[in-house]
């Protein structure tokens, strides 16, 4: 297995590069300081492993993994400086997210995680973790740019979503699909979860199976039976159902 240490912390990367050095099973092919090099180190030496120091000064890790080109996507693990309490949901069973400073038998717990995990189960578990620690965030009443970021992983690629492009939310059974202006994005997680994480000054559960996103309703149209439905910006019609009516009334000023 090849890895790749991105961190523009010198230490913090000679650390984790030591570290490695104990592990027979991985191969370290390069370093990088910033985010502009790391996301040319990945396209180019397509690393197996990579670890990515969430906060860099050029740019933070989710913009580094939204502008990589590489398929397919290597394994990941966060490397960040955030509070414990933040990061709670990883403690346990997550292989993907190290706190710092974080100790020797931590690290190795990881790795022996990595690789006892295939790729497909590390891709889902990926995608899953994120959500839970946007939802974290969300909870800890932290406001960090990771809260205004979801992640939605579709065949190669993991696209990061900013809430505010998206103009509505539907759910389709197991998954929830994100509208924005320029497409569809499928995500498994519930509309419950999301409306948690999602700006409730912007965003409001209109039916069980719709939430939208105020910014883009372009207009409301009453009928003669006390009903109402929101127009969006593409001309979608959606329902306002009665239970929440009253709410969606008093956020859009009416």
């Amino acid at each position: 297995m090849k890895a790749l240490v991105v961190d523009d912390e010198e230490l913090a990367r000679k650390r984790v590069l030591n570290l490695l050095g104990e592990v027979d099973q991985i191969e370290v092919i390069g370093e990088c300081s910033n985010g502009k090099t790391a996301i040319q180190a990945i396209n180019e030496k397509k690393p197996d492993l990579v670890f990515l120091d969430i906060n860099m000064k050029d740019m933070n890790g989710f913009e580094v993994l939204q502008k990589v080109e590489a398929s397919p996507k290597p394994i990941v693990i966060f490397v960040t400086a955030y509070d414990n309490y933040a990061l709670k949901a990883f403690d346990a069973e997550a292989f993907d997210f190290l706190l710092k400073p974080f100790k020797d038998q931590r690290f190795f717990k990881t790795i022996d995680k990595v690789l006892k995990t295939t790729r497909q189960e590390a891709d889902t578990n990926f995608e899953k973790r994120l959500m839970e620690m946007f939802h974290s965030f969300s909870k800890g009443g932290l406001q960090l740019n990771a809260v205004s970021k979801i992640p939605v992983r579709q065949g190669n690629k993991t696209y990061i979503v900013d809430p505010r492009n998206i103009l509505y939310i539907s759910a389709s059974g197991y998954y929830a699909e994100l509208f924005t202006s320029e497409k569809k994005h499928v995500l498994r997680e519930s509309l419950n979860n999301l409306e948690e994480i999602l700006d409730p000054a912007s965003f409001v559960r209109v039916h069980r199976s719709t939430i939208i996103n105020l910014n883009f309703v372009k207009e409301i149209i009453h009928s003669d039976y006390a009903e109402i439905d929101a127009r969006m910006e593409d001309d979608k019609l959606i329902r306002i159902s009665k239970s929440h009516k009253k709410e969606f009334l008093e956020k859009i000023g009416i």
